[in-house]
């Protein structure tokens, strides 16, 4: 154990340890000894007359390109793997199919907005994403008005809890990280925290709950607080005044909420003298940047990425999909958990239902995740057949998420504390369960 950490959201330590691998929490389920063997992965793509009316359509608005696009591959892959799943199960009635759609990022919203036309225009059971909040926010009432149900992977944006009956995540939203995170600031030491954070409502929904999380331990924000104006426009390449800004404040720790321009921030923070151990990212930019900085650039930093670390298997699987399917094995696998249940959670609500329609799937969503109660399962194949049988089910997938609640997010979900290595790539240290 790494310790606990005392949180606001009943959190506690899961797991750290110090080799080559990856810590995997005691708690955190694994991969399903049903599944298929890799060389059964199938890559099936829906075909133009496959609708919902008698095919389990997975519309899927993914980040292909833009500044989150890191975070598409391990997203197309958890869709993907769950797809080529569901149908190696062979459960009468649920032949699947994924069909992804670009989402773009923030800094052009025409791109989501033609992608979520394409798929209504599909007549899809379900859509997977988006991952940007922002993103989902532009779609999320195209995709409502048409009664389809959306489900993000990665979306934690405190806005869309209870936004509409037929959003869902599978993600827990930035109260859970921002605690972690606020917390993991003040237990190292830090009560002055200065913030440079752009201005989108993921950046400033995490930053109020981190600031909270840290004034409520007894520590106070110098720089970039809410209510200060002091956040910069998505797509930023320059941070010459904000960097000055900040460290005038004489902050003990900063914390850097953006995406791809942190790759901008980061040397402006390293030229003006900071520390970079002290500084603290969150999922939209605790990626691997061994590529992009100097060797020891970021050494000692921490993030926080939302979700369960997944078992080693649960992980090669989805490589594997993804190398068979588009040649290339992941590097990264952040959402790919919670991309993967999404997708299944919607196939049992299917089963249970017995239809692939979206409105069949929006009411029985949160059932098959135990919000019902129910007996627990960890595979499509086990699950399904559970509800054959007649019985409720808890499916409880890698992702590690509780129940759907009333607000039809996660009621409990894992969040990892990562390292920065020497050689500037994030490492899992820890995890932590929080509870909404």
């Amino acid at each position: 154990m790494a310790g606990t950490a005392v949180l606001s959201f009943a959190l506690t330590a899961c797991g750290d340890d110090s080799n080559d691998s990856e810590p995997q929490a005691e708690d955190t389920p694994s991969s399903s000894e049903s599944a298929p063997a890799a060389d059964s992965f199938t890559n099936d793509e829906c075909a133009a007359n496959q609708t919902s009316a008698d095919t389990l359509r997975v519309g899927g608005i993914l980040p292909l390109t833009g500044n989150l696009a890191f975070l598409g591959p391990p997203e197309v892959a958890g869709v993907g793997l769950a797809v080529s799943d569901i149908n190696a199960a062979g459960v009468e009635g649920v032949a699947a199919c994924h069909d992804i759609q670009d989402s773009g990022d923030s800094t052009d919203m025409s791109v989501s907005t033609a992608s979520a036309g394409t798929l209504v225009a599909s007549k899809p059971s379900v859509v997977i994403g988006a991952a940007s909040s922002s993103v989902s926010l532009n779609v999320v009432d195209t995709f409502a008005d048409n009664k389809i149900v959306e489900v993000s992977p990665a979306n934690t944006a405190v806005d869309l809890s209870g936004y509409s009956p037929w959003y869902f995540r599978t993600a827990p939203p930035d109260g859970v990280q921002g605690n972690a995170l606020g917390t993991l600031i003040s237990t190292d030491g830090y009560s002055k925290v200065g913030f440079l954070v752009f201005n989108d409502t993921y950046g400033t929904g995490l930053r109020n709950a981190v600031q909270q999380t840290v004034e409520g331990a007894g520590g106070s924000c110098v720089y970039g607080c809410k209510g200060d104006g002091d956040e910069f426009p998505a797509g930023q390449t320059t941070f010459s005044a904000e960097v000055s800004g900040v460290l005038a404040a004489k902050p003990d720790a900063i914390v850097v909420l953006a995406f791809d321009e942190t790759k901008s921030i980061v040397p402006e923070l390293k030229a003006q003298g900071w520390d970079m151990a002290k500084t603290y990212f969150s999922d939209g930019n605790t990626a691997d940047y061994s590529a992009d900085f100097a060797k020891g650039t970021l050494e000692g930093a921490q993030g926080t990425i939302p979700g369960a670390d997944p078992e080693q298997g649960f992980k090669d699987r989805l490589s594997g999909w993804s190398e068979q399917a588009t040649g290339k094995p992941l590097k990264d696998y952040a959402y790919g958990a919670e991309s993967y249940d999404a997708t299944i959670l919607a196939a049992l609500a299917a089963v249970k239902g017995g239809a692939t329609d979206s409105e069949t799937i929006q009411k029985n969503y949160a059932a098959v995740s135990g919000a019902t109660g129910g007996e627990e399962c960890t595979s499509f194949a086990d699950c399904a057949a559970m509800i054959t049988d007649g019985k409720e089910i808890k499916y409880t997938g890698p992702s590690g998420i509780g129940p759907i609640d009333d607000e039809n997010d996660p009621s409990s979900a894992f969040v990892g504390i990562y390292t920065f290595n020497a050689s500037n790539k994030n490492e899992l240290t820890s995890t932590v369960e929080g509870k909404k």
